[in-house]
């Protein structure tokens, strides 16, 4: 099963912020555990990493942090196509339309996320973390 990893889900487990960490910590241990494909799309990167450094208040560790995460999830490149999806789609936030246009394009199964809500005119199903730990 592949699923995209939404900015929110990753800063949860990275930042240990609650009372968002254990489920979204679960989420991303399948992943690493093989148990999902997980990604995040190239685009979320430097969101990541931009909010890693403004919270960590150090460049290095920010770059240590997204380093580690390397390892447990895979990166979906973000095309021209997904722009041109994302802006043409009925999703009012351009950045969730994004996610959901490179899920699309890469054929993931599900999103993950905390606001699920947001993204009800994707073509791929969100979930937020605990409905997909209950699949």
């Amino acid at each position: 099963m592949k699923v995209m990893i939404d900015t929110n889900v990753v800063l949860d487990v990275l930042l240990k912020r609650e009372p968002f960490f254990q489920a979204s910590y679960e989420v991303m241990k399948r992943s690493a555990l093989e148990q999902a494909e997980g990604f995040i799309s190239a685009a979320a990167a430097t969101d990541i990493f931009y909010l890693l450094r403004k919270v960590l208040k150090e460049k290095q560790a920010a770059k240590d942090s997204l380093e580690k995460l390397m390892q447990l999830v895979g990166v979906a490149d973000t095309l021209g196509e997904d722009v041109n999806a994302a802006l043409a789609s009925n999703m009012t936030d351009f950045e969730d339309a994004l996610v959901s246009a490179i899920a699309a394009h890469c054929r993931m199964d599900y999103i993950v996320t905390r606001n699920a809500r947001d993204f009800r005119e994707s073509p791929v199903k969100a979930l937020t973390p605990q409905e997909f730990l209950n699949l």
